[in-house]
């Protein structure tokens, strides 16, 4: 295989009508084009010697990931077109895609561009828990000093982009559009568990201008530290959650910020989930600048028994919530939900504090359990 050094990109795949120009910082080296149903086969053996790759209306084989791991440092990878991943009838677990374990890379997806996960041949009303596995989407782990920018995921079948184990990314413009998958779970339609970004044992990470439209947590953080949510926008599924907090390798989360973004149409607005029975820290956790619009659910909502197999279990203190604090959090609740719940465990809440919160239309709760100062139900 022959990589063209100049400033003409060279092209493995099904031909091209037009030809991408190299990103910037390296325009002394030739773009690498991988595109149509040929050019999956020939990315292992052009990654290497590649640092502008571009993906163009590429098609992932059936049950096959789309394997970006271990890229040189400083790569820039282009979606362009349509990236299908067809639909496995017997069932996978993916990932779809994996960008794992490099650093100073800068992930794009161009104008128009989409990745299409066939979501809507494995929706089923019960997501994980359905007759044959459904594959998740964009593992994003190990990865320092990057950014993932104007990426568009179409009709993901399960959790989109998994967080893991990474310092410094920073994600700007990303679209998840899952609204096909709102369905009626009853009668075995839409999707489920479509979490947008779950976040784990991570680093000063930025998801900055994201629109979400899902059937689950717009946000999950389950463990990590100094992490913003801001200018977002989310549609349709369960908020911006904190949690599930506890059980895990990884039991802390601190230092995040959720500002200057939209929560509508969603079963929950602000979310604080700890495990029932296990240990960890939740603190420092900021929602500023927040609106509620049509909440069906919760409001606001923080439960320290998330988890028990008991439906009247009492709220454990493992895992205390500190430094709670909501900064101009307004809206609605749907008339057949509720304002704010809040249940927690004996002296595990503490340093809360809540200023213009102003949440109403659903019901005002009567079994809220030790409501620290500072906050109300």
């Amino acid at each position: 295989m022959k990589i063209i050094a100049t400033l003409m990109p060279a092209f493995f795949g099904s031909a091209m009508a037009a030809s991408i120009s190299p990103s910037a910082g390296h325009r002394t080296t030739a773009a690498c084009v991988f595109s149509g149903s040929t050019g999956f086969d020939l990315i292992s053996k052009g990654l290497s010697s590649c640092q502008d790759i571009v993906l163009s209306d590429l098609q992932v084989p059936a049950g096959k990931t789309l394997s970006l791991d271990k890229l040189t440092p400083g790569t820039s990878v282009t979606f362009t077109g349509n990236t299908t991943f067809p639909f496995v009838s017997s069932g996978w677990a993916g990932p779809l895609i994996s960008i794992s374990s490099s650093s100073k890379l800068t992930i794009r997806g161009l104008p128009s561009s989409l990745l299409y996960g066939s979501g809507e041949k494995y929706w089923d009303g019960l997501g994980q828990k359905g007759p044959i596995t459904k594959p998740k989407f964009f593992q994003v782990h190990s990865l320092v000093d990057s950014v993932i920018d104007g990426v568009t995921i179409f009709n993901a079948p399960v959790q989109v982009f998994s967080i893991n184990g990474c310092h410094n990314l920073t994600v700007t413009g990303v679209t998840v559009d899952n609204k096909a998958g709102d369905g009626d779970w009853k009668a075995g339609k839409g999707g489920r568990n479509t979490d947008a970004f779950d976040i784990g044992s991570s680093s000063e990470v930025v998801i900055d201008g994201a629109k979400v439209w899902n059937q689950d947590d717009c946000v999950a953080i389950n463990s990590g530290t100094n992490i913003t949510f801001r200018n977002g926008l989310c549609s349709g599924g369960h908020g911006l959650s904190i949690g599930s907090v506890g059980g895990r390798s990884d039991n802390t989360v601190q230092n995040v910020l959720f500002e200057n973004s939209v929560i509508a149409n969603s079963e929950n607005g602000a979310r604080i989930k700890t495990n029932y029975g296990t240990t960890g820290l939740v603190s420092n956790i900021t929602y500023h600048n927040v609106e509620l619009q049509n909440i069906t659910k919760y409001g606001i909502m923080v439960d320290q028994s998330y988890g028990s197999s008991s439906k009247n279990a009492q709220p454990t203190n493992g895992v205390p919530i500190t430094g709670f604090s909501l900064v101009n959090v307004t809206g609605n609740v749907l008339s057949t939900g509720t304002n704010i719940f809040v249940n927690c465990g004996d002296g595990s809440c503490e340093q809360w504090t809540w200023t213009d919160v102003d949440v109403e239309g659903g019901k005002k709760s009567s079994k809220c359990l030790r409501v620290p100062s500072g906050a109300w139900c």
